[in-house]
């Protein structure tokens, strides 16, 4: 699979997605026409379906104009997301599955940053790429404006699950903002200093710094690190808090670092 990453708005992040061996494609997250648009011809593909995160009009906002210009046949979504995402067609959930061309799809309902928020995995052979919205971002999570933290905490180790080498396409370029507070709860975490140098290194070329890899995740990401004895000692949580509590506070932290 070819996945080509479309920059959006101010700082988001739509996808084009391509069966390299059928030419058949995807768009994920339309939050802003134009680009899309512009991207998908200049790739010379027809994609037929927009796959949706989450309702947030800044991953949705183009649905419409899109549709519109392409074509597009679906509009994928979360069931529950019915009503909220502009010109949805089909209403999945955990374990539900696609197909583009060659390429499997599966779905996994990651509530968090909204309840309807939706992961899509894409799999090539060996090759895995998830697509997390802004429930993980590199480094981070989104707020949790919908749902707890003990469903954020559930939705971020079910990604993380879904295996060590999968790339992660996530919604927003946050990533420095979320490492240099990674750095902060995790002063001694070398692999977050190198992140960081990765971060900046990419950011002064002008490219993107997604994808990352869910074991990138594990070694950075403060919020799959809610065990850290150091990031727990750095925030003041309990040794023996549970980790939805100790999630909870780290979101707190960050919310106004």
């Amino acid at each position: 699979m070819k996945i080509h990453v479309v920059p959006c708005l101010k700082d988001n992040y739509a996808y084009v997605v391509v069966c390299e061996k059928t030419g058949k494609s995807a768009i994920v997250d339309a939050s802003e026409a134009t680009p899309v648009i512009a991207a998908a011809r200049a790739l010379d593909v027809a994609p037929r379906d927009i796959w949706c995160t989450h309702h947030h009009i800044d991953h949705v906002g183009g649905n419409e104009e899109v549709v519109a210009a392409l074509g597009i046949t679906d509009v994928v979504g979360h069931v529950s997301d019915k009503g909220r995402i502009p010109g949805q067609t089909k209403f999945q959930d955990t374990g539900d599955t696609l197909a583009l061309g060659d390429l499997k799809i599966r779905m996994i309902h990651i509530p968090g940053h909204t309840l309807g928020a939706i992961a899509y995995v894409v799999t090539d052979g060996a090759e895995t790429a998830v697509f997390t919205g802004d429930t993980m971002f590199a480094a981070g999570c989104g707020r949790l404006f919908e749902g707890t933290p003990a469903q954020m905490h559930a939705s971020l180790s079910a990604l993380a699950a879904v295996g060590l080498r999968a790339l992660v396409y996530c919604g927003h370029e946050y990533t420095e903002s979320n490492l240099r507070f990674a750095a902060h709860v995790e002063p001694k975490n070398a692999a977050v200093l190198a992140a960081q140098k990765r971060a900046a290194a990419l950011r002064a070329e002008g490219r993107p710094t997604v994808p990352t890899r869910i074991e990138d995740e594990l070694a950075t990401n403060p919020f799959l690190r809610t065990r850290s004895a150091e990031l727990r000692a750095t925030l003041g949580i309990p040794a023996d808090a549970d980790d939805a509590t100790a999630l909870g506070a780290v979101r707190k932290a960050k919310d106004t670092f």
